[in-house]
């Protein structure tokens, strides 16, 4: 496969955002972040899938063993919750009348069925899955110790989902609208987690991503 993208510093997301996998499939080398301090409200334990009301941003309740000073390999699951049948029965309930919705659910259904503990544990196998399916075997590989000021690497552990800036070196073409399952009452939704387009586009989700790589911007 071709990587025309620079090698990068992604962080461990969960069923991360279209822009996520541009960077995983298509960067020269792509290294997740697994050694950093636990931040809340981010990627590491949210996404976003669509409803007829707009984007729905899901979290998955987590335990911090140390505080605010909880490396990401110890952060728990918080399974004292029904999280897993409330984001399964969310995202059965966005994508059941998706084109593909039937040929991935099993798979999906699952990986909720019966979560692990960790979270690294879940975002690595959903990641993995996506991967799968979508027919791609991303060659990334995870830090060995916590890279502060990695100099060989774009860092984009703070710029990916939620919606945050881009890297300013960097810069997304505008996302081409396809037919989403509300597209008859709502806006296109851009940049949705990689669910949007697995069981939307299906087997055609790494040409769309490959057609929406981000542009370096003129110096």
């Amino acid at each position: 496969m071709n990587n025309p993208l620079p090698p990068v510093l992604l962080p461990p997301a969960c069923l991360p955002d279209v822009e996520f996998f541009t960077w995983l499939l298509f960067s020269a080398q792509a290294v997740i972040e697994v050694h950093e301090t636990f931040p809340k409200q981010t990627c590491r334990n949210r996404y976003r899938i669509p409803t007829a009301n707009g984007p729905l941003v899901l979290s998955i309740p987590v335990i911090r063993p140390k505080g605010n000073h909880t490396p990401f390999q110890e952060i728990r699951i918080d399974q004292s919750t029904d999280w897993a049948r409330i984001h399964w029965r969310a995202i059965e309930s966005a994508y059941n009348k998706s084109p593909f919705f039937l040929y991935y659910r099993d798979d999906f259904e699952l990986l909720f069925q019966n979560p692990p503990g960790l979270l690294i544990d879940f975002n690595f196998s959903a990641l993995n899955l996506c991967a799968r399916l979508i027919g791609s075997k991303p060659e990334f590989t995870i830090t060995e110790t916590f890279q502060k000021d990695p100099e060989s690497f774009l860092d984009m552990r703070h710029s990916i989902m939620p919606k945050q800036a881009l890297d300013q070196a960097f810069t997304i073409r505008e996302w081409e609208p396809y037919v989403q399952v509300f597209s008859d009452r709502q806006e296109f939704m851009p940049n949705l987690s990689i669910l949007d387009l697995i069981f939307n586009l299906g087997p055609d989700t790494v040409n769309y991503l490959s057609r929406h790589l981000p542009q370096a911007r003129p110096e």
